[in-house]
């Protein structure tokens, strides 16, 4: 017997989809979900909860995603860590990263071979 017609044998179809219906396609938790547990800040029963005052974006700097080879990125650690022996307590990826562009001579960068 394969899994499908042993799935079929088990279960009905109006069975199967009033359980997916009730329990895994609702807008609302479900009865059977544990209560949430309260934590410290948040509103009490009876209380309105009040959103939290959002900060201001800065615009200063912008959060990038970039890809690297796992191969560049260890190179970019230790490169890192060894600015860091050498007294930079503060130096990070981005750190790195931004002086390394400050530096470039756009000029002096190869072009592809084709």
């Amino acid at each position: 017997m394969t899994e499908t017609s042993a799935a079929h044998a088990l279960f009905d179809r109006d069975e199967i989809r009033e359980v997916l219906e009730t329990s895994f396609y609702r807008s609302e938790p479900s009865p059977q979900a544990p209560p949430q547990k309260a934590r410290p800040g948040l509103a009490r029963a009876g209380q309105p909860k009040r959103k939290a005052a959002r900060k201001p974006k800065p615009d200063h700097y912008e959060i990038i995603c970039i890809s690297m080879y796992v191969e560049d990125l260890a190179s970019l650690d230790a490169k890192v860590e060894a600015l860091k022996q050498k007294g930079h307590r503060r130096m990070t990826r981005s750190a790195l990263i931004r002086y390394a562009l400050d530096r470039l001579a756009v000029e002096d960068v190869p072009r592809p071979a084709l």
